[in-house]
C-alpha cells in the first residue's frame, strides 16, 4: 500500500507509554503513579461540575489556572503556559526549537519520549551518556554544543537520581542554546530548578501534576520561563489545550499545598524504606530523588526478575539495552503493595526457583 506519511513518520517506531494491564489481580508498580488520591477538593470539584457547562469551549488560555501555578512556582503568571500533560508541553518545545539544522541534545539515558519527538521534527538527536553512577559527565556541554536545545531531566528517568543546582545553573549561564530543564518528578526532589527561570532568559522548566499531584488521569502540566519565550509556545500549542473539567480540578489540587506536602513525604519515607529493604537483600539501587526506585538483582538479570514478578501479577518498569538492562523501575505503591514485591524479592536467589507467595495473603 502507497505510503502517504513523510518518510520521517513512516521509520518511526513511535513512543510505547507505560503498560496499562488488564489482569484482575495486580500490583501495578510500573508508570509512577501516586498510591494516594487527588486532593479532597478535587472530588468537591467534581461533584459540583454542571455538565451543561461542558456545551462551551473552555478558557483557550487557563488564566484562572495558571495564575494558581504561577504563585505555587513563585513567579507571575506571564511566564507560565499549561498543557495537557508535561508531554504536550514536550511537543511545544521541539516544535519551536528544533528541526533538521537544529539539533537536540538529551541525557541517554532518559525518558524515551524525546527521541520519537526529535524524529517528528527531523532534527539530530545527540545522546550524552551518563557516567556509571548515573552522573553527569564532565564534559556534558561539550558534547551538546552543536545543539539549539538541550534538555536535563532532573530528577531523571529512569534511574532516579538528580543533578547539582549548581551544576545545573552552570549550564544555563553557559550554553548557547535553550536548556529545558524537565522536573516530572521535581517535587520529590530535597531542591528544584524554578528560580533559574528568574535568572535566565534560555531556561525552560517543565512540572507534571500526574506524579506528586495524582492527576495522571487529569492530564495536567505546565512550562515555566521567561515572558518572551512563553508567548513563543503559545503560538504552537492547540487551541483549546485544557479542558474545562481539568482546568477546574487542577485549581483544586493546587491550591491544597498541605495535602501536597504529607503524601510527598509519605512517599519519600517509603522510598526510603524501600531502598534500604533492597539494598539489605543486595540489590544495587540507585539514590532515588522521585517515586520509584531503579533496582537491579543480585544477578544483575533485570529482564529475568520483570518476568519472574510479571508472572505474580507485579508490574515493574523494564528498559532493554545498556546500562538500564541491569535494573529494573519500581514505582512507590501501596504500603501493602510494596511488601508484596519485598516478599518476592526476598527469595530471589540465582540459584534458586523464583518463590510464589500465596495471593490470598494479600487480596
Amino acid at each position: 500500500m502507497k505510503s502517504y506519511f513523510r518518510p520521517a513518520i513512516d521509520v518511526m517506531s513511535g513512543y510505547t507509554p507505560g503498560e496499562q494491564p488488564k489482569m484482575k489481580k495486580l500490583v501495578k508498580l510500573n508508570t509512577n503513579e501516586n498510591p494516594f488520591p487527588p486532593a479532597p477538593g478535587v472530588d468537591e470539584v467534581l461533584k459540583k461540575i454542571n455538565y451543561e457547562s461542558l456545551r462551551r469551549y473552555p478558557d483557550p488560555m487557563a488564566d484562572e489556572l495558571c495564575s494558581v501555578a504561577a504563585k505555587v512556582f513563585g513567579l507571575e503568571r506571564k511566564n507560565i503556559i499549561g498543557g495537557n500533560g508535561s508531554d504536550d508541553i514536550l511537543t511545544m518545545t521541539f516544535r519551536a526549537f528544533s528541526d533538521p539544522v537544529r539539533p537536540v541534545a538529551v541525557l541517554n539515558p532518559t525518558y524515551s519520549l524525546y527521541d520519537e519527538l526529535a524524529k517528528m521534527q527531523e532534527a539530530e538527536l545527540i545522546k550524552i551518556n551518563l557516567e556509571d553512577d548515573f552522573s553527569l559527565p564532565d564534559d556534558l556541554l561539550e558534547q551538546a554544543e552543536r545543539a539549539n536545545l538541550l534538555i536535563i531531566t532532573r530528577p531523571n528517568a529512569p534511574s532516579g537520581n538528580t543533578f547539582p543546582l549548581e551544576k545545573i545553573r552552570e549550564f544555563c549561564q553557559k550554553f548557547d542554546g535553550i536548556v529545558f530543564i524537565d522536573e516530572a518528578y521535581g517535587d520529590f526532589a530535597p531542591d528544584n530548578c524554578m528560580g533559574l527561570v528568574k535568572e535566565f532568559d534560555n531556561v525552560i522548566v517543565s512540572r507534571t501534576c500526574s506524579k506528586s499531584y495524582s492527576l495522571a488521569g487529569g492530564r495536567l502540566g505546565f512550562a515555566a520561563a521567561g515572558e518572551q519565550i512563553i508567548a513563543g509556545l503559545r503560538k504552537l500549542k492547540d487551541s483549546y489545550n485544557l479542558d474545562y473539567i481539568t482546568q477546574q480540578i487542577g485549581i483544586a489540587a493546587l491550591s491544597d499545598q498541605e495535602y501536597l506536602r504529607q503524601n510527598v513525604e509519605k512517599i519519600k519515607a517509603e522510598r526510603a524504606w524501600i531502598t534500604g529493604e533492597l539494598r539489605k537483600l543486595d540489590f544495587e539501587v540507585v539514590e532515588s530523588a522521585t517515586n520509584f526506585v531503579f533496582a537491579a538483582p543480585p544477578d544483575r538479570n533485570g529482564e529475568k526478575f520483570f518476568t519472574n514478578l510479571r508472572n505474580e501479577g507485579v508490574i515493574v518498569r523494564y528498559f532493554r539495552g545498556g546500562r538500564t538492562a541491569a535494573f529494573v523501575g519500581l514505582s512507590n505503591g501501596t504500603h501493602e503493595g510494596m511488601c508484596l514485591l519485598l516478599g518476592f524479592a526476598a527469595q530471589w536467589d540465582k540459584k534458586k526457583p523464583f518463590f510464589c507467595r500465596n495471593w490470598g495473603d494479600f487480596w
